[in-house]
């Protein structure tokens, strides 16, 4: 299945309405306090590094661009084509390509992977934000980018982490101010069950092979001056051998 057309509306919605620049929205901390970290779990468990790296979700291409100083080819993904404007903007060398994606719909994901091959997936924060119904067709659609050689790299804020976006928006001042966009255009993050995850990555033909927990570090500061960060908890999953 696809994703349906109030979500696609719904990113469309909040991406025309961006800011431009690093660090603009609220996940889009800088690489080295975000990727960098998640790189140094990922990296051992790539089969191929010279794999194509496909950033699903890859909004303005901010982890994009620093995944293209460091493989030889890049594609981000989104669902969003505002997104994706925002994204080629920051990126005037052209060091990453990007596309849009709809990765629930399987016509689309056999359609890219027959295109690239298969493929190295790095995903962040995304799962919890798709509709619930089209989760399983999004992790399905992960795999199939990945296919028999590729390895996909998830991270996803946990459990706990609802209670710390709860708290956030229902403050006597309201939701941070880059927080508030989100719940505004109606897509207020989800709670996906800690254990869900590595059961849609197991449907999907995929096996777990290394998993942990890494705060998932935001733009935003509370009035104690401290960063917000997110409990989240990362998998590597892969083909069995």
């Amino acid at each position: 299945m696809s994703v349906t057309r109030r979500y696609r509306e719904a990113w469309e919605g909040f991406w025309r309405e961006a800011p431009e620049g690093p660090g603009a929205v609220f996940w889009d901390a800088e690489p080295a306090l975000t990727i960098g970290p998640h790189l140094a779990l990922f990296e051992p468990y790539l089969a191929d590094p010279a794999l194509p790296l496909v950033d699903l979700g890859c909004g303005n291409g901010t982890q994009t661009r620093y995944l293209a100083d460091r493989f030889p080819r890049v594609l981000g993904a989104d669902l969003s084509a505002a997104a994706l404007e925002h994204a080629r903007r920051a990126d005037p060398a052209g060091r990453a390509a990007y596309r849009r994606l709809d990765a629930a719909d399987k016509g689309a994901t056999q359609t890219l992977h027959a295109e690239l091959g298969d493929s190295n997936v790095y995903v962040r924060g995304v799962l919890h934000q798709c509709e619930p119904d089209a989760r399983q067709d999004l992790v399905d659609g992960t795999a199939t980018l990945a296919g028999a050689r590729g390895r996909v790299f998830l991270v996803e804020p946990s459990q706990a982490a609802k209670q710390v976006l709860t708290g956030l928006a229902s403050g006597p001042d309201g939701p941070p101010a880059k927080l508030a966009p989100v719940f505004r255009h109606g897509i207020a993050p989800g709670e996906v069950a800690d254990d869900a995850v590595p059961a849609h990555l197991r449907a999907a033909g995929l096996t777990v092979l290394a998993r942990g927990e890494l705060p998932l570090v935001t733009t935003e500061y509370r009035p104690d001056g401290t960063r917000i960060e997110l409990p989240s908890t990362w998998l590597v999953a892969g083909r069995a051998a």
